[in-house]
């Protein structure tokens, strides 16, 4: 079991630092959306490139987040009925989950994908923009944003195990706060004291 977890370990500290790098990416999609705006509306034209690059920082973020998203604990569930679920039973639906609809669904998307960014690299395939960029990274993410999900997927499988056999902790139990939410807690508390002390 340790060798598992250690694997574990692994794919969470792969997909925490993509997801780290996907933050960035939004940085990059905003300021690059902004700057087309301005320069639509200052010199009165734009560029397809740009408005592509934005699409494709769009898409990374979207695709390559999700294994994040997964790791982070912060995607779409129904909490207010696994909530009232003991642990046991809410790690076992976890785990029937991810091997009943997120495998199946990670390798369909992988084989699926994989083919169309293999033709559009071959090929050199372009945008039908005039201008436009080269399509196949676009194509890429698809297999590649999968591979990442389904890969923690394992990693949360064998996270969810440990659990059920008494080799580590209850990880649906233990959602941290992120960053922004603790961030948005201490200001909070900072408004709090201030008014009391104006009081």
């Amino acid at each position: 079991m340790q060798a598992l977890l250690l694997l574990s370990r692994f794919i969470d500290a792969i997909n925490d630092r993509i997801g780290r790098l996907m933050m960035w990416f939004v940085l990059a999609a905003t300021l690059v959306s902004a700057g087309n705006a301005v320069i639509r509306k200052v010199l009165g034209t734009s560029s397809n490139a740009w408005l592509e690059i934005q699409w494709y920082l769009f898409a990374a973020v979207f695709m390559l987040g999700g294994g994040y998203a997964f790791l982070r604990n912060v995607h779409v569930r129904i909490d207010f009925l696994s909530s009232r679920f003991n642990p046991k039973l809410r790690n076992w639906i976890d785990i029937i989950g991810i091997v009943v609809f997120l495998f199946p669904l990670s390798v369909m998307m992988i084989s699926e994908g994989w083919p169309i960014f293999a033709r559009a690299w071959a090929s050199g395939e372009m945008s039908s923009n005039a201008g436009g960029l080269i399509r196949w990274p676009v194509y890429l993410l698809i297999p590649a944003g999968f591979a990442l999900l389904m890969s923690q997927g394992f990693s949360e499988i064998i996270k969810r195990v440990a659990f059920l056999t008494g080799h580590g902790p209850d990880v649906l139990a233990q959602k941290e706060p992120d960053e922004a939410e603790a961030l948005a807690r201490d200001l909070a508390r900072e408004a709090e004291a201030a008014s009391a002390g104006k009081a």
